[in-house]
């Protein structure tokens, strides 16, 4: 019996493998392109692409603003820039610098960017998280309103709230309080929002399904916005015993006069942590999101080397791409993590407290 079901697994494997006389010139079909396909689901675009149902392209077209240099301000769908790929004298950049942005002729004949603030497919994601963000927090804020009026301020919420109360009393605790110091409840509003905000964007990028899927964290334009953000609160709201470390540090007169040397080497640290945080977490989710895609692309890729190879392949494929799913809830909540806990380093270290004298060993003899 055993023998049996060997010989007819062995024949099907032929027929699979092996193409008919009338399967022996298919079609030719142009090589999938990986690296497009990665890179057009990493990027911005002015609209958010569903799927493709033979040569029909479903999407939701978005909002175009931008302001030419001669003819003022211009506000049209993105669809206007299907068929003929113009409209109004704007078009798409095809190749150079300006690859997938809009830009326009001017009257040299040259091509130029027009002034761009148009609501693309990051901007239509920052906002759906932001409101996301902003409907959890007073929900559980109403949810604790409620209950006190009730006359129990003690009652603990459960599913998403008590989630919530877990995740926020985690931070505030264990990072917040222990790395800012004493003046944590004036950074705490900040740092919480940087927390949740990214931690949301993470989450919601790994869910191929709109308004998720887009690669907000994965930008580093946005990245280098929240990483400027920690940069002011640090640097405006320092103490004067921060600035005094920065400009005379306690160090050797040689060191700090007549040459500068610790004051140089102190500005480079003003700006290397601000731009430790940009580049961790654009590099950490970008990277996560171009694995997943590779995996994934396997299951294309193979399609020539034969059904057996494809179908095994694409076994493969499917189980490493869930494993790194997985994987990638983890680094969503790490990433979030790992930045709240530096801004909150790098804000303690900015509210010194102004150092005591030694006390001499004979008075403590004493």
């Amino acid at each position: 019996m055993k023998r049996r079901i060997f010989i007819y697994l062995f024949f099907i494997f032929l027929i699979l493998e092996f193409p008919t006389p009338a399967q022996a010139a298919p079609k030719e079909r142009p090589p999938v392109d990986a690296r497009e396909v990665i890179l057009g689901h990493l990027k911005d675009s002015y609209h958010w692409h569903f799927l493709d149902i033979g040569e029909k392209h479903i999407s939701l077209p978005l909002p175009v603003i931008v302001r030419s240099r001669e003819r003022g301000w211009f506000v049209f769908l993105s669809s206007c820039l299907e068929g003929s790929g113009q409209y109004k004298g704007f078009s798409i950049a095809a190749e150079g610098r300006s690859k997938g942005k809009i830009v326009e002729v001017d009257a040299n004949g040259n091509q130029a960017r027009p002034f761009d603030i148009s609501i693309t497919k990051n901007v239509v994601s920052l906002f759906f998280t932001c409101l996301l963000l902003i409907f959890l927090v007073l929900n559980l804020a109403k949810w604790y309103s409620k209950r006190e009026n009730e006359g129990h301020p003690d009652a603990v919420p459960t599913g998403v709230r008590g989630i919530m109360e877990w995740v926020i009393m985690s931070i505030y605790d264990g990072v917040i309080k222990k790395c800012v110091g004493k003046d944590y409840k004036r950074y705490a509003p900040y740092l919480l929002t940087a927390f949740f905000f990214i931690f949301l964007n993470n989450l919601l990028g790994l869910v191929p399904i709109f308004p998720a899927g887009a690669n907000l964290t994965g930008n580093i334009a946005v990245t280098m916005v929240m990483a400027i953000c920690t940069m002011i609160a640090v640097n405006v709201f320092g103490n004067r015993e921060y600035w005094k470390e920065i400009l005379w540090p306690d160090v050797p007169i040689f060191m700090k006069a007549p040459l500068p040397i610790m004051q140089v080497i102190e500005f480079f640290g003003i700006l290397t942590k601000p731009m430790a945080l940009m580049i961790r977490l654009f590099a950490n989710i970008f990277a996560g999101h171009i694995i997943i895609l590779a995996l994934t692309s396997l299951v294309f890729l193979t399609v020539a080397m034969g059904p057996a190879i494809n179908a095994s392949m694409s076994v493969v494929s499917v189980l490493f791409s869930v494993f790194m799913m997985v994987l990638e809830l983890l680094v969503a909540f790490i990433q979030a993590y790992v930045f709240t806990m530096l801004s909150a380093i790098f804000i303690g270290l900015s509210r010194k407290e102004p150092h005591k004298p030694a006390v001499p060993a004979r008075e403590i003899k004493n």
